[in-house]
């Protein structure tokens, strides 16, 4: 057994910040003697190696705690899942050093995606890591998620221009994307499976209506009552989760500028349609925003 002093010693960490873990219910000690002293055992060492893993992560004591305070925590899968995260940061981490080793030879790198997507990913990986039983049971395996991790990794430049777009900054965009991760797995889907049929059907609907005629003025009440419908009725079908304050603005700079949506548009409501309704959208929402 060990003194709370050894243990500082030990592990620099201080002995009053040991004292807090205690006082917080994060780290007790294995006993404490009569005259009020904390001592330790190795199973209790091998625990607080594991919160040094966490925090070197950067999860908050509060998310450490609450980790480790699962009836279904597993050290040994964690201590794994730990390794996979340290790696990823070490690779990002690697990234900057050779930025920085450009930059003092003088190079001239107008790099940024080493910092943008940091606090995303490390979000995901945290989410995946506090929410596994959930996760496994919609998704039905891990390996899903994590493939779903590595498809935003290999376009992680668009995935940024998105983000900041759609959301504002990175970290609003961070901040929704665990709301919307947190509201599939309490609720599943915003719709089930058999309704997406009839839902992508009153959509093509509803943008036919608003295609009808490509020479109508794109401000005229009759086009503007047809995008409110549009843009209604895909809210609703949203539900609850957030697409972010831009979300519309986004979208009709796809119609306007993304030569695969105008191709798409244009082939199924005619030339000239996907810029229309970018017309029409950014109409709509200059409008209300007045």
């Amino acid at each position: 057994m060990m003194t709370v002093k050894q243990v500082s010693s030990l592990t620099g960490i201080s002995v009053r910040t040991l004292q807090f873990y205690d006082e917080i219910g994060l780290f007790r000690p294995t006993e404490v003697t009569a005259a009020g002293y904390r001592l330790y055992d190795d199973a209790a060492l091998e625990t607080l190696q594991q919160i040094l893993f966490f925090k070197e992560l950067d999860f908050t004591l509060k998310e450490i705690k609450a980790i480790m305070e699962n009836p279904q925590f597993d050290k040994t899968a964690a201590f794994k899942k730990q390794r996979e995260l340290i790696l990823i940061k070490r690779d990002r981490l690697n990234a900057l050093l050779k930025l920085l080793d450009k930059l003092a030879k003088g190079e001239r790198c107008m790099e940024f995606k080493d910092f943008d997507m940091n606090d995303y990913f490390r979000a995901l990986n945290e989410f995946k890591m506090t929410h596994a039983d959930e996760i496994t049971e919609r998704l039905g395996s891990m390996e899903a998620f994590d493939k779903m991790i590595s498809g935003l990794k290999g376009n992680e430049e668009e995935t940024a221009d998105m983000a900041v777009k759609e959301y504002g900054s990175l970290e609003n965009f961070t901040n929704a994307m665990k709301k919307n991760f947190l509201e599939y797995l309490s609720h599943g889907p915003s719709v089930s499976q058999p309704e997406v049929p009839g839902l992508i059907e009153k959509t093509e609907e509803l943008t036919k209506k608003l295609t009808a005629d490509l020479g109508r003025d794109t401000a005229s009440p009759e086009v503007q009552k047809a995008v409110r419908e549009l843009i209604s009725f895909t809210d609703d079908c949203n539900g609850t989760m957030d697409m972010g304050e831009n979300h519309w603005s986004f979208m009709a700079e796809l119609y306007l500028t993304s030569p695969a949506f105008i191709e798409t548009t244009d082939k199924k409501y005619g030339i000239g349609a996907s810029e229309f309704i970018g017309r029409a959208i950014q109409a709509y929402l200059e409008k209300a925003n007045l």
